[in-house]
C-alpha cells in the first residue's frame, strides 16, 4: 500500500477549490421571513414544520422567489396546510411548472397537530407562517401561534420600538467619547 504523499507531484493538475454553498440553501440565511407577522400579530408558540413541495417549487425557493405576506396555515381533517404562500414560477420550468399559490401541506407530527388544533379553536387565534427556510437541504416552515393586534396595540409596539432605537443610539454615541 502506497504512503500519501505530502508533496505535490508533478505533472499533476491541483484539485479546483470548492465554490462556496449559496447562504439559502446551506441554511445560513432565511429564504423568506414574514416581516408583516409580527407588526399585526402577538406571536406565541413557535413550531417547525415540513413543507411537502414539488421540485420546481424548491428551486424557485432557492432562487429567493418566496413570500409570506398573506399565507396562513389551517387545521382541517387532522392535517395542517400552508394557503396563500406565494412561490414564484421557475425561470427555467417548463409547461408543467408549479401553481404560485396552490395550498401546500405541513407535516407534523400528530400530537403535535392535534396541540396545535386545540389553540387554534381558541377565539382569536390563528397560525400564522414567520419564515421559510433550508435545514439538512430540506425546506421548513416556521409556524407561530398568532393573535391579531389592534391599533393602538400596534402604535404602542412602534413607540417601544423607537425609545429602544434611542436608548441603544444614546449608548453608542456614550461610548464614542
Amino acid at each position: 500500500m502506497a504512503r500519501p504523499t505530502s508533496h505535490p507531484v508533478p505533472g499533476a493538475v491541483p484539485a479546483k477549490p470548492k465554490r462556496p454553498r449559496d447562504p439559502i440553501s446551506s441554511g445560513d440565511r432565511d429564504a423568506s421571513f414574514n416581516r408583516a407577522a409580527s407588526h399585526n400579530y402577538f406571536l406565541t408558540d413557535r413550531i417547525e414544520a415540513g413543507v411537502a413541495l414539488r421540485g420546481t417549487e424548491v428551486k424557485s425557493i432557492r432562487q429567493g422567489q418566496a413570500n409570506l405576506k398573506d399565507a396562513y396555515g389551517l387545521v382541517k381533517d387532522g392535517e395542517i396546510f400552508l394557503l396563500n404562500a406565494h412561490i414564484g414560477p421557475y425561470s427555467h420550468g417548463n409547461t408543467s411548472n408549479h401553481d404560485s399559490l396552490r395550498t401546500r401541506k405541513l407535516l407534523l407530527h400528530s400530537a403535535e397537530i392535534h396541540k396545535l388544533e386545540v389553540k387554534t379553536q381558541q377565539k382569536g387565534f390563528t397560525l400564522i407562517p414567520t419564515r421559510l427556510y433550508f435545514r439538512n437541504g430540506k425546506v421548513k416552515c416556521e409556524l407561530a401561534l398568532a393573535k391579531g393586534k389592534q391599533d393602538w396595540d400596534k402604535r404602542e409596539s412602534e413607540r417601544k420600538r423607537d425609545a429602544d432605537k434611542e436608548t441603544r443610539a444614546a449608548i453608542a454615541r456614550s461610548q464614542r467619547k
